[in-house]
């Protein structure tokens, strides 16, 4: 199904990546969402093969790295990083359950979703809530914006912090704490915590409770029964590999140089979509392991899309490959140095260019 229009797009080349930002027709982008809904197509088929080809590799890598610990520990470890990507899908496979997109059945979702969260560390309930909330509000410089999402300053918010403050925020987003030791943090600690205290998150409060008392019970088992070394050596690590992968395409989904932040009152779902989130373009092999959620433009057009038609739906309509804000591998590492939102030019930008440009600001004055 080729259902690719005509644009007449306008085109502006905006940073020195070798990409440029776009300036959309909004009558294309209208006709956008009609195109994604008709990929929204749960398949029970489709989910079962792969929570097949998912499950039975991550637990098969988890065992040969159980066998090898007293052989090489280093064989175990780069065996930890392979099954991360698998340890990635599954938790893709809980992702699309808490949308209800991943099967047609509602209470599968939810069960399939459970058991995944029991791997992944991420609580699921809680998490989809928090998940959702992000899709419903991408991109919205607003109070909240930190629920579901990395915490992300305006040039004229960070000017304003007092020193302190302002070093707090340039601590947290170098790439050791952002890249490394966050990710670890975020999967073994923060995501324990019910921190939200909105309004109507009092059930996804009480399930993260829940979740939290299943893995105590579901870990010390296994340290009863296989010793110390398989959750210190074995599943720790996998842990660690997998949250590292999933802050950084997060990050890059959401974080890269053209991408699109608004206030409430002049903020657009769609324009959020497509150019708030990236197509991260690469090898095929690299969209199986994570769940094709570089396809990312697609999944926030619609949720309800399973990750695996996400692919389907970007390949089957060439105005996907106009109007997607597409980055590659080699031009995301550049995404490290995005640091601030600058509403002037409308992009992210380092901490470099921030004092190049805004030299010395009193607090509270205007660029």
């Amino acid at each position: 199904m080729d259902r690719c229009l005509k644009t007449g797009r306008r085109w502006r080349k905006t940073r020195s990546m070798g990409s440029f930002k776009q300036q959309y027709d909004p009558e294309l982008l209208n006709q956008l969402p009609a195109i994604v809904k008709a990929y929204q197509l749960p398949s029970n088929k489709k989910a079962v093969l792969q929570i097949l080809n998912t499950f039975l590799p991550f637990i098969g890598i988890w065992v040969a790295m159980y066998l090898l610990l007293n052989v090489s520990l280093w064989l175990t470890m780069s065996l930890a990083i392979v099954n991360a990507f698998f340890l990635v899908r599954i938790f893709i496979i809980q992702h699309d359950c808490g949308h209800q997109s991943f099967t047609k059945n509602r209470t599968a979702n939810d069960i399939i979703g459970q058991i995944c969260s029991f791997l992944s560390f991420i609580p699921y309930r809680y998490w989809a809530k928090s998940h959702n909330f992000h899709h419903g509000h991408n991109g919205v410089l607003w109070e909240h914006r930190d629920i579901g999402d990395i915490e992300l300053l305006t040039v004229n918010e960070f000017r304003d912090l007092p020193r302190a403050k302002k070093i707090n925020y340039m601590i947290f987003r170098s790439a050791p704490i952002l890249f490394f030791i966050g990710p670890i943090w975020y999967v073994l600690v923060h995501s324990r915590l019910p921190l939200v205290k909105m309004k109507g998150w009092e059930h996804a409060r009480r399930s993260l409770l829940f979740n939290n008392l299943y893995l105590i019970l579901i870990h010390t088992g296994l340290v009863l029964l296989l010793g110390w070394k398989a959750l210190v050596l074995v599943q720790l690590p996998i842990l660690a590999a997998f949250g590292i992968i999933a802050i950084w395409f997060f990050y890059v989904q959401h974080q890269h140089e053209t991408a699109y932040k608004q206030w409430k009152d002049k903020w657009d779902y769609i324009m959020a979509a497509i150019q708030g989130s990236t197509y991260y373009k690469l090898p095929k092999m690299f969209h199986w392991l994570t769940g094709n959620i570089g396809y990312h433009h697609i999944h926030h057009l619609n949720s309800l899309v399973p990750n695996y038609q996400l692919a389907r739906c970007h390949n089957e309509n060439k105005v996907f490959e106009q109007v997607a804000n597409k980055i590659t591998f080699l031009e995301s590492l550049r995404c490290v140095y995005n640091k601030l939102w600058d509403e002037d030019t409308q992009r992210m930008i380092s901490y470099r260019e921030y004092y190049k440009r805004y030299p010395r600001k009193k607090a509270g004055s205007k660029v």
